[in-house]
């Protein structure tokens, strides 16, 4: 491309997210009464929010559906011309049917209501086109209309879909909002990839234990502390009292500025050289809260306790070790 025709291209890239950002900003100020009334209708159903589009619209729906059940609400989507040969069975008595519309007259939907309402069913709509016929078959109506799409032609849906989708979030964040959804919840819907590690995976799980944690008396001479760091291979080592109670820690650089400063060190104690009151954590802990704590105090090691009164370390882990995980903060 040469650079006339480049910059136009990027003026018209800028366009389209600066009408989009403009059409969502624009949903703020009809958050009231409407959504209020939809959010209430969704929060009471007792069955699922069965999510219905069609085209884009369709796509659409299929992500606020996966949002809705991610986030707690118990939610799938219905192809509304399957819907007429067979699947509108899928519907049940104490389900809420949630259309996404731009038109507001879509032909299937319109077919799909009359079983709708004879199943007595609550409908919500998201649309472009509140005064149309879906809208005056719905319970509650959220207006998601836009001036324009952000095609160059105002025909593909852009702008169009990205409000709808938006309000969808919207309705599913205030629902996780209302149910009280914790991280725990929320782990549970998410338990694989990286963010089911991130929300899953506890200390315990990726400690090292047993003979493989460093621990010397704080009475060792210090030649046979370091002895216990060579053979551990974790690049420190715990010191505990003679109750076997956590009093300090001894690392890599521990023993750098020891030599530096004492060239009798290796003659000294543990507990003379030791930095007392290491950090620690609980192997319930999550993985990701021992990272935080390892990276905000730029250390390396935690030893973790099963007890926060027993300061008796029951493992060690190691920063390498959760980021080999995939776990991130």
């Amino acid at each position: 491309m040469d650079s006339r025709k480049d910059q136009d291209i990027l003026a018209i890239a800028r366009a389209v997210l600066r009408q989009e950002a403009e059409a969502v900003s624009a949903l703020v100020d009809r958050i009231g009464p409407d959504f209020e009334k939809a959010l209430e209708l969704m929060y009471r159903c007792r069955g699922r929010i069965v999510v219905t589009g069609m085209g884009k619209s369709g796509q659409i729906s299929r992500k606020i559906s996966a949002t809705l059940t991610s986030t707690g609400t118990p939610s799938l989507y219905l192809h509304p011309s399957e819907s007429l040969h067979g699947d509108i069975g899928m519907l049940g008595k104490e389900d809420l049917l949630l259309v996404v519309s731009n038109s507001g007259e879509t032909e299937d939907i319109l077919r799909m209501l009359p079983t709708v309402e004879l199943m007595k069913l609550p409908i919500v709509a998201i649309l472009g086109q509140v005064d149309s016929t879906i809208g005056h078959a719905s319970d509650a109506v959220l207006d998601a209309s836009v001036d324009r799409e952000a095609c160059p032609m105002d025909l593909a849906p852009t702008t169009s879909t990205t409000a709808a989708m938006a309000m969808g979030d919207a309705l599913a964040m205030a629902l996780l909002e209302l149910r009280g959804l914790q991280p725990d919840d929320f782990a549970l819907y998410h338990p694989g990839g990286a963010l089911g590690k991130k929300l899953l995976t506890t200390v315990a799980a990726l400690m090292h234990t047993g003979a493989a944690v460093p621990l010397v008396p704080e009475d060792m001479i210090m030649r046979q502390a370091i002895a216990v760091i060579t053979e551990k291979r974790l690049g420190i080592t715990g010191v505990v009292d003679h109750d076997g109670v956590l009093v300090g820690a001894i690392t890599d650089g521990d023993l750098r500025r020891g030599l530096a400063r004492d060239d009798h060190m290796l003659d000294q104690r543990a507990h003379d050289i030791m930095t007392p009151n290491p950090k620690w954590v609980l192997d319930t802990d999550l993985a990701v809260h021992a990272l935080a704590v390892m990276e905000d105090h730029e250390i390396t090691s935690l030893f973790v306790m099963s007890d926060k009164k027993n300061h008796r370390p029951e493992g060690l882990i190691h920063i390498h070790d959760i980021l080999r995980s995939g776990i991130r903060r």
